[in-house]
């Protein structure tokens, strides 16, 4: 990291705020501060050129996000992951930053596997006709990218996120974030096994039950995708 503040200043963005929590923030969820003391805000407004005001309201934020905590005597310390507040959509992000995991795309499935498929039935109950044309476009949008018309990754999840959203329950629809990060460390897994993309006919099965408003067949096709996922953590390719 350069030392010269103006250099420092200028990588954190437009908002100091803001830049100095993501750098903050990405550096303790990938492990930089592993093993060593977290600065003071002294020591953080000198080696990012900013001032105490901005330092005092990024640490702020990364207490409200669970990665730190401030004790009597101990000044400011890191968590441990189990206090972090997982379905931040900033956590999220920078848990995306951290070495591949097998066990982090065991934990992303199994919550998964609890929420889609009860979102999938739902949706084949409840999704009115903009809902079901929102799924159809992410699926068609998932047949172009098997085309090379289309981003395979952002196809996959805006098909995904389809669905929570026609579930019609707000609580299902707040898991996006969850969810998207969940199949971006998913798919990261799957592309590295050879000419493996996503199966157009497991999420064809989903649509189709849903739009048949078959609730329970669509449960199924839902809870069959995310198996196959499972199915290769318990037996990952070997190099």
């Amino acid at each position: 990291m350069s030392t010269d503040p103006d250099e420092v200043r200028t990588s954190l963005g437009r908002n100091l705020t803001y830049g100095l929590l993501d750098a903050l923030g990405k550096s303790i969820v990938t492990g930089g501060y592993d093993g060593k003391a977290f600065p003071t805000e002294a020591e953080l407004s000198k080696q990012h050129g900013v001032s105490r005001s901005v330092t005092r309201e990024a640490v702020k934020m990364l207490t409200a996000k669970g990665l730190v905590s401030a004790r009597p005597r101990q000044g400011t310390i890191i968590e441990p992951a189990s206090s972090w507040t997982l379905f931040d959509p900033d956590v999220l992000r920078w848990l995306l930053d951290r070495k591949f995991s097998i066990e982090l795309l065991r934990n992303f499935s199994e919550l998964r596997s609890a929420i889609e498929p009860s979102a999938a039935a739902l949706a084949a109950t409840a999704a009115d006709q903009a809902g079901l044309h929102v799924i159809r476009a992410g699926f068609d949008r998932m047949k172009a990218a098997e085309a090379g018309e289309d981003d395979t990754l952002e196809a996959d999840i805006a098909f995904h996120l389809a669905i929570l959203r026609a579930s019609a329950n707000p609580f299902f629809a707040q898991f996006r974030d969850v969810v998207a990060t969940a199949l971006r460390t998913s798919i990261r897994f799957t592309n590295r096994i050879q000419g493996r993309t996503a199966d157009l006919e497991a999420h064809r099965a989903v649509m189709v039950a849903i739009e048949a408003r078959k609730p329970e067949a669509a449960r199924k096709a839902m809870a069959k995708i995310i198996d196959e996922v499972m199915a290769l953590i318990a037996n990952p390719p070997t190099a």
